[in-house]
């Protein structure tokens, strides 16, 4: 579970030219972090700091980090300003990067993920791009890339594996932080690192 919500996460739309179609955007994000990988692990390995701002900025520009932070707040987010707003997505995406970027070394993405075609409810305003992703063995992981249509872009802001939105897992896991510490105490909390959220309950 926790590869795929790595694979999920982590693999999202880069700076690609077909802005207007979620599912070439989701086969370049691939061939791109491939290239971005492929020949350079070690480096990687010796330099993680490295790896981390390569994926920062070819992966924050397309994920639309403000209204998935707004999701996984809920009720908890009224009132709030906007700069809390980005702080805390700002955290969520820092924490995720430097739990995870490392991870993406060990797995060999070539050849293992199959984008489907397009079915069910799409819309010009939300689609969903389906993914099947082989882990290790021959069992398959389901991956689902949620995305809004925000000014004629196209950008990430959930991703549902086997079923799971990491929205949800994460709005679960802070909800009763909220409640008992409050915005302030939860941000303080995430920004140190001291609350670590967990992609596999």
């Amino acid at each position: 579970m926790r590869t795929a919500f790595l694979i999920g996460l982590l693999c999202v739309p880069l700076a690609a030219l077909a802005d207007d179609d979620p599912v070439a955007i989701i086969e370049q994000t691939t061939a791109d972090i491939i290239e971005l990988l492929d020949g350079r692990r070690d480096y990687y390995r010796e330099h993680p700091d490295a790896l981390r701002s390569e994926l920062r900025a070819i992966l924050l520009p397309r994920i639309d980090t403000v209204y998935s932070a707004r999701l996984v707040l809920g009720r908890h987010g009224r009132g709030l300003e906007t700069e809390q707003i980005e702080a805390f997505a700002k955290a969520l995406a820092d924490q995720l990067l430097q739990r995870y970027a490392t991870a993406l070394l060990d797995y060999r993405l070539r050849d293992r993920i199959e984008i489907l075609p397009l079915t069910g409810d799409n819309t010009e305003r939300m689609t969903r791009v389906r993914t099947r992703v082989r882990l290790n063995g021959s069992s398959r992981a389901p991956i689902d890339y949620v995305f809004r249509n925000n000014d004629d872009q196209w950008l990430v802001f959930d991703v549902i594996v086997e079923g799971i939105s990491y929205v949800s897992t994460f709005r679960s896991q802070i909800d009763p932080e909220l409640s008992r510490h409050g915005f302030d105490r939860l941000l303080d909390r995430l920004q140190s690192g001291e609350l670590a959220l967990e992609t596999d309950d």
